[in-house]
C-alpha cells in the first residue's frame, strides 16, 4: 500500500551540502520578503506557487555563483580539468 508520501533518497555528502544551501538561500528569500516557510501555508496557494517560484530562481542564482566562483578559483590554482579561455 503506498501513501502517497515520496520516500526520501539518501543523498551523498555533496549532495546533501548542496540541499542544505539551497533550504538557506531559500529561507534568506523569504525572510527578504517577510515570510516564513510555516508562514506560506496562511497565504493563498497562487501567491505561494509565485512566491516559491522566485525563491527557487534566487536559490539556483546563487548556487550557480557558488559554483562559478569555486570553478575560477580552481583554475586560478591549477586544479581545474578544463582550461580558462
Amino acid at each position: 500500500m503506498t501513501t502517497g508520501i515520496p520516500q526520501s533518497v539518501p543523498l551523498d555528502p555533496e549532495e546533501e551540502i548542496h540541499a542544505e544551501l539551497e533550504r538557506c538561500f531559500i529561507d534568506e528569500y523569504l525572510k527578504r520578503k517577510g515570510c516564513t516557510s510555516k508562514g506560506l501555508n496562511k497565504l493563498p496557494e497562487a501567491e505561494v506557487h509565485q512566491i516559491m517560484s522566485e525563491a527557487s530562481t534566487y536559490a539556483s542564482g546563487k548556487l550557480a555563483e557558488i559554483e562559478s566562483r569555486e570553478h575560477t578559483r580552481q583554475n586560478i590554482k591549477g586544479l581545474g580539468h578544463n582550461e580558462v579561455f
